[in-house]
């Protein structure tokens, strides 16, 4: 098929509110840890863009999107960009856009895995154990899993629906998310006092930048500008909108206030449990499916402090549960481009939570390895005096407010 000029344009756009994603991801960490690690959180998503931007020329897209060497795994065809043509379409997934604008898009998905991922281990992690564990974890965790599902993989072949990454980021972070809250430990003085977020404005922008960004997530996998884009963009907007007002009402009935933090966090827990639907579902379907993952993102974040892991940002509750409830979902209210459940069809449930449990367990295992490795080599946490000081002194030498 011929290029086409309209879709390039769309899919070039796309591409650029996918990456303005991991800056806002960097403002709603940043706002929700203490002002004393302010930096060093923010840092720690957006330096995504550059670890993973050289990884997945070099290796990564070959890896995620080269031809397929048994249903695992992409070869190194793609290696340093070769033969991905910036002036042809020659493969079945770009068909009417560039090869390499097709890969400038999946690199902005791939870049903000990771980055998610940070939350779990704010305030309390080495900036030499962050580089080495997002090296290692792109290498072994993310490039397999989004090959299984988007490459060519044995999720592929078995007809797993992810239209824009419930499973390839949301589950897939959620899980390595909460290994790392448990392997590295809780922050000094957990369950003794409080941690209240420092700037929820900050947070709130941050959110507000997500929510926009997404749009490009989400219609932008459609690969072009066409009535699967528009599809996605509205399931994404009304389920966000959902979601947001689940959490805030199920946090005003529980807790007796609605709050402004509560109103953002389900917004994201919105977008994501959308996510792998987003293409597949009716915007009735899509309330439904933002409505149940704000009141069930909020009940996993009130779990936390039950259970006793110290996932600072709440990454487990948020992408993990919230990505896992939109991969089911997907396998209930699909009626566009596959049927679910409720249409007909209860073996793509089944397909669907198979490869949500597959995620999990490749996760949880390498990434379980991972950890023990950068232990092993650098030492995953910093000392207690530093962590007390704050990581922005003492791993960067600055602060984010001067008095």
């Amino acid at each position: 098929m011929a290029l086409n000029s309209g879709d390039t344009a769309f899919m070039l756009i796309a591409t650029a509110l996918v990456m303005l994603m991991t800056p806002g991801l960097a403002l709603f960490y940043g706002g929700l840890v203490r002002s004393k690690n302010v930096l060093s959180t923010t840092m720690q998503s957006f330096l995504c863009l550059g670890i993973v931007s050289i990884i997945w020329v070099v290796y990564g897209y070959s890896l995620a999107f080269g031809p397929d060497v048994g249903h695992v795994i992409g070869n190194l065809d793609f290696a340093f960009l070769n033969n991905v043509s910036w002036e042809k379409a020659t493969t079945s997934s770009t068909a009417t856009i560039p090869d390499l604008l097709y890969c400038a898009f999946q690199l902005m998905f791939a870049i903000i895995t990771p980055a998610l991922i940070t939350g779990a281990f704010a305030e309390r992690m080495k900036f030499s154990a962050y580089l080495i564990f997002t090296v290692l974890w792109m290498t072994f965790v993310y490039l397999p899993v989004c090959h299984w599902v988007w490459g060519g993989g044995w999720l592929m072949s078995m007809g797993a629906l992810d239209f824009a990454g419930g499973t390839v980021i949301h589950i897939n972070s959620g899980a390595a998310a909460l290994v790392c809250a448990l392997v590295i430990g809780k922050r000094k003085g957990f369950g003794k006092e409080a941690f209240h977020p420092h700037n929820v404005p900050m947070t709130v922008l941050g959110a507000g930048v997500l929510w926009f960004g997404w749009f490009g997530f989400n219609a932008g996998s459609a690969l072009s500008a066409g009535p699967v884009a528009v599809l996605a963009l509205m399931t994404t907007q009304v389920a966000t909108g959902a979601a947001s007002l689940a959490w805030t009402f199920a946090e005003w009935k529980i807790q007796g206030k609605p709050t402004t933090l509560g109103a953002a966090s389900g917004a994201v827990a919105g977008l994501v449990a959308i996510t792998p639907a987003a293409g597949f579902v009716t915007p009735i379907a899509a309330i439904v499916i933002g409505l149940v993952a704000g009141v069930l993102c909020y009940l996993g974040v009130t779990m936390k402090s039950k259970i006793g892991y110290d996932d600072a940002l709440d990454v487990v509750a948020v992408h993990g549960l919230g990505g896992f409830w939109g991969a089911l979902a997907t396998g209930l209210f699909a009626t566009v481009g596959g049927t679910g459940l409720f249409y007909g069809n209860p073996k793509q449930l089944a397909i669907q939570a198979t490869a949500a449990g597959a995620s999990i367990l490749w996760s949880v295992c390498i990434t379980f390895i991972i950890l023990k490795v950068v232990d092993a080599v650098v030492g995953l946490r910093v000392e207690t005096e530093n962590e007390v000081q704050g990581l922005d002194v003492t791993e960067h030498s600055e602060v984010g407010y001067s008095i």
